[in-house]
């Protein structure tokens, strides 16, 4: 695991228990919370090769499973990504599940039962079976996130361990910004974490259309080692991205900016 990665609610352990135990688990929390984050360190930490996939209303059941090909005259087939995890035992992410459509989630929930299989029916009709070792964590964004959908309570329960993961405390939030930064501007880090938690209660209740990430937070903390000025970083890291929803918008959180580092 990367000396980087701060596992501030232990969400390492608790995936390391559920894997061990052969659970598959469902990290829930909004977007720029570190969710990938914490998949890709853990796969790290145990030593996992990790297939992932990121859907979307675009993602079909052949990205999962596989298709027909055609090579000179002879029919082929190319196993999807989900067939290739199962066959090798490898680690499965499936990221913002909940924005999938509801004919991938059928036949994704065929593999997650505890038969742990699949039949190829686009192909062979093989059944594949997935070998030891072979673990599926997913990510879902809550209800209130455009483009999500509410997963069916039989695919639901194929996630029995489940992590709640929101933004951390703000001191929390400034020691991530640490790990990555210098460290040695701590007071105008939590100035940035602090407007970067007003920005995302905004959201929350729609009152802006963005919410700043935990990586927005290291990027202000960068360009504070770079030499730049408070006040600047933010407006060139939190404030500058709300020009596109017009200027009412931009101004407001320029306000914000000004009243927090002017």
């Amino acid at each position: 695991m990367e000396p980087t990665y701060l596992d501030w609610n232990d969400s390492i352990g608790i995936l390391e228990r559920a894997y061990k135990a052969g659970l598959f688990v469902l990290v829930i929390g909004p977007k720029g919370t570190g969710k990938t984050t914490l998949v890709r360190r853990f796969a790290d930490h145990v030593g996992a090769n990790l297939e992932s996939i990121n859907f979307s209303l675009r993602t079909r059941e052949s990205h999962l499973v596989g298709t027909k090909t055609l090579d000179n005259g002879t029919v082929g087939f190319a196993e999807g990504l989900l067939v290739r995890s199962m066959r090798s035992g490898s680690m499965l992410y499936l990221d913002e599940l909940n924005a999938a459509e509801a004919d991938v989630l059928i036949r994704l929930d065929e593999s997650l039962d505890d038969r742990r299989q699949i039949i190829l029916k686009e192909s062979s009709g093989e059944t594949i079976r997935a070998q030891n070792g072979w673990f599926v964590v997913g990510t879902i964004n809550p209800l209130s996130h455009s483009g999500t959908k509410e997963l069916p309570p039989q695919l639901l329960s194929r996630f029995p361990v489940r992590i709640r993961l929101e933004y951390p405390p703000e001191d929390t939030e400034c020691d991530i910004v640490d790990r990555h930064t210098s460290g040695n501007h701590r007071e105008a880090v939590l100035q940035g974490v602090r407007l970067a938690n007003i920005l995302r209660q905004a959201a929350a209740v729609e009152e802006l259309f963005y919410s700043p990430s935990i990586r927005e937070t290291i990027a202000f903390g960068i360009l504070l080692d770079s030499g730049a000025d408070a006040e600047r970083a933010a407006r060139m890291v939190f404030g500058n991205v709300y020009s596109q929803w017009g200027e009412m918008e931009y101004q407001k959180v320029k306000d914000i900016i000004t009243s927090m580092f002017g």
